[in-house]
């Protein structure tokens, strides 16, 4: 289908052309002696009704004399003349009278034409003088062999005289040239000869070249082709149009680079990413090469230095992209342009920026742009050209002054979070523990991998709390979020389970107590209108009592332990953790395991089972499969489970705590029964003695006969039922009697008149701990007495 089909209608014949002209023939008396049919079609008056008849009959006004004197010139006159149409219209028409040099019956041929359609051929004539002489658009018509035949005066100024050019080949106008457009070939012959043998035309190609009468400067035109061909449909050639379109392109080039930019740069939070991203979106668009110099302390997150010599102590950094990265020193003269740049905190362009000590390669032309944000020098941009003459313009200059300010908002953004997220990990690192004590219920290995630090510093934690009796508490938990803020709640948190611990509280009932002061925190922070962020918490604590191989434990939302015996069949907690802390909904409950000599219990956050492609059951499977393995090392072990996550940054923290339990030995372990009778007191001291004599602990017996005599004393005196007591020797001796009773006595200091209340006084001073602890049928009463 044409894309024109009214283009055949267009007819550049003028209508006075005596193929279009009405044409009629007069004779010395002004009488009408030939009548074409051009002038029948023009005026509708057939032959015999004007021939013989005066022509001025023929005129809508009768200016006899007028017309005499046309006829009567002795050359060629024109006029506008309103001519009579058959219908009675008056036509205003454009007529010519030509003298015949013999006179005869014809002495005068007159030539009429549609005035209106004379000016409109006239419109077109000027249309096309002005393509050819004024128009700013390149018209080069070149034959079938895509030689030049004729330019305008625009490709005229663009080639420097077009006349050089005539005869000669397409490709020898711009010898350098490319198209740059992508849906055509970037061949110009394969165009033209496309054009050629199809006849369709080839618009809006981007073409960029260096024109001859400037060949300092790179333009870009937008070029379209279109064949010629004769009345018979001949192809006589292709005429190429073509318009400068640089500013316009390098508008739009600079808007999408400005929107490339951003997108890319600053998106990271990364510093030494940031500057990787500047020189990505710069290069090649607007430059060759981009480098960025910064002083180390913005590198490594720190505030910029203030007052010290510009140019001085900066590491440049090399490459397009983060892989490619090199820092190295740079140091600017103070006479340099870099340094003028950084002290003025303005741009500077140098168009001769190559020198015999630049270890770099020559370029033509360099730009220094300061990286500034909140009136702070972060430190300097540099945007060299080297293949590419063209020195910097102004608008190229505000383009690089914007990348650059982008750039410096990205890298302070990134400086920032890196402080941050050194301070957030610092201080989580200060609230975990620093080394686990060593324990005769258990040994212990760990690992903390923090998270990818584009993520921030999460809130986990773990601890091990040595309790009475030798017993261990074992906790495990996990503030939802990130940064300083879910650290600082992960450390008042790990304080507030150690404390609840020390009171001896089951797992149940610490979990209880806890989750009511998260619940508290919340509603104050609610009432405040503060963040409730880093108040999302999970958390799992367990009792080791090594003397039974008993372990209780209960759990907040937390994943529950994973159980490896000493055979190595690892065993999973059938039941379902209890609400997350600060929910207050649910209860939560005590599992009971019995756990043998050597068994391997591990102690997890999600990070270790689950990450954005695993799933937490998939994850829970590799960690039981890794404690297969459960006789090596814990140490091993550890590693082992680490490795099996996914490589790659950790999009959440990941905390494992590896316990395998030890049972106490049968002959460390002392228990005697005694009847609510006074006088067995005696007998408890006699026990003592004795055991302590077995163990080699004879240096204890007088403190460790005082302490169980008091302790034995008061569960007689105020409990009912029989008192058991038990001594326990391990890195100290333990010493503790248990009642039915669940009410605790109390340390006071009697008066001299008094005969008693001086027992818990004399237990306090001679052991190093002691305390109450609650069970489900009463309460012990323990103390700690140092082995010298």
């Amino acid at each position: 289908m044409d894309r024109f089909p009214n283009a055949a209608n267009v007819d550049f014949h003028s209508p006075l052309d005596l193929s279009k002209a009405a044409v009629a023939v007069l004779d010395a008396d002004g009488l009408v002696s030939g009548w074409a049919s051009s002038a029948q079609r023009l005026l509708g008056h057939p032959p015999e009704d004007v021939l013989g008849l005066p022509a001025a009959r023929l005129l809508a006004a009768t200016p006899g004399q007028r017309l005499s004197a046309l006829c009567g010139a002795h050359r060629p006159r024109s006029a506008v003349l309103d001519l009579r149409c058959l219908d009675g219209r008056a036509l205003r028409a454009a007529v010519t009278f030509s003298p015949l040099v013999n006179r005869g019956v014809a002495a005068t041929v007159v030539v009429a034409a549609d005035l209106e359609a004379l000016r409109g051929w006239e419109a077109q004539l000027a249309m096309l003088q002005g393509l050819a002489t004024e128009s700013s658009v390149g018209l080069t018509i070149f034959d079938t062999d895509k030689r030049v035949v004729w330019g305008n005066a625009s490709t005229d100024m663009e080639l420097a005289g077009i006349a050089q050019y005539i005869g000669r080949p397409a490709e020898d106008l711009f010898p350098e040239g490319e198209f740059i457009s992508r849906h055509h070939s970037p061949d110009e012959d394969q165009v033209m000869e496309h054009v050629m043998a199809t006849g369709e035309p080839v618009m809006g190609m981007h073409y960029r070249g260096r024109a001859p009468a400037d060949p300092v400067r790179e333009h870009v035109w937008s070029c379209s082709y279109h064949r010629l061909v004769d009345a018979r449909g001949e192809p006589l050639g292709l005429f190429e149009e073509s318009l400068d379109i640089t500013d316009r392109y390098r508008a739009q080039e600079r808007l999408s680079l400005l929107v490339r930019a951003g997108k890319r740069i600053g998106a990271s939070l990364d510093v030494r990413r940031t500057a990787a991203e500047l020189a990505d979106v710069a290069v090649p668009q607007l430059a060759d090469e981009v480098l960025v110099d910064l002083p180390p302390a913005v590198i490594e997150g720190r505030q910029p230095p203030t007052g010290s010599a510009p140019g001085h102590n900066l590491l440049r950094m090399h490459g397009r992209t983060p892989e490619d990265f090199r820092t190295s020193a740079v140091s600017y003269p103070p006479s340099s342009p870099q340094a003028l740049s950084l002290a003025t905190s303005r741009p500077v362009a140098d168009d001769s920026p190559s020198a015999p000590s630049d270890p770099w390669a020559a370029a033509h032309s360099c730009l220094f742009v300061p990286l500034l944000t909140r009136d702070a020098v972060l430190g300097l941009a540099t945007f060299r050209r080297s293949s590419n003459p063209d020195p910097f313009g102004p608008e190229e200059q505000t383009l690089a002054v914007e990348l650059a300010e982008r750039a410096a908002v990205g890298i302070d953004n990134a400086r920032r979070y890196t402080s941050q997220h050194a301070a957030a990990l610092v201080l989580q690192r200060s609230l975990l523990p620093q080394h686990l004590p060593e324990q005769s219920a258990v040994e212990v290995a760990y690992r903390y991998l923090p998270a990818d630090s584009r993520v921030g510093v999460g809130g986990d934690w773990f601890d091990l709390i040595p309790l009475s009796g030798a017993r261990v508490g074992l906790t495990v938990g996990d503030v939802v979020g990130h940064g300083v803020h879910a650290a600082a709640t992960m450390g008042r948190l790990r304080a507030t389970v150690r404390t609840l611990a020390l009171l001896d509280l089951d797992p149940a009932e610490l979990l209880t107590r806890l989750d009511g002061l998260v619940a508290q925190e919340s509603e104050h922070r609610a009432d405040d209108g503060t963040s409730a962020e880093g108040l999302g918490v999970t958390c799992l604590y367990a009792i080791y009592d090594p003397v039974g191989g008993r372990c209780v434990w209960a759990s907040a939302g937390h994943p529950p332990p994973i159980v490896s015996d000493a055979g190595g069949s690892v065993a999973l907690s059938g039941l379902a953790p209890g609400p997350p802390l600060g929910l207050g909904s649910l209860p939560y409950e005590n599992v009971e395991l019995s756990l043998a000599d050597g068994s391997v219990v591990a102690f997890f956050t999600d990070g270790v089972v689950e990450d954005r492609h695993t799933d937490i059951d998939t994850g829970i499977d590799r960690l039981a499969h890794v404690l297969t393995w459960q006789r090596c090392p814990l140490e091993e072990l550890c590693d082992r489970a680490l490795s099996t996550l996914p490589p790659g940054p950790q999009a959440d923290d990941a905390t494992l705590l590896l316990v395998r339990t030890r049972r106490l030995d049968s002959d460390r372990v002392a228990d005697l029964e005694l009847p609510s009778d006074p006088a067995l007191v005696a007998h408890a001291r006699t026990v003592t003695e004795r055991q302590l004599e077995t163990w080699g602990l004879s240096a204890l017996s007088f403190n460790a006969a005082l302490v169980v005599s008091e302790l034995v004393t008061n569960s007689i005196r105020y409990a009912t039922g029989p008192v058991v007591l038990r001594l326990i020797r391990d890195r100290c001796l333990l010493c503790e009697v248990s009642d039915k009773v669940h009410t605790a006595p109390h340390l006071r200091r009697a008066r001299r008149d008094e005969e008693g209340g001086r027992g818990l006084f004399l237990v306090a001073q001679v052991s190093q701990r002691w305390g109450t602890r609650y069970t489900s049928s009463g309460k012990t009463i323990w103390a700690e007495l140092a082995i010298p």
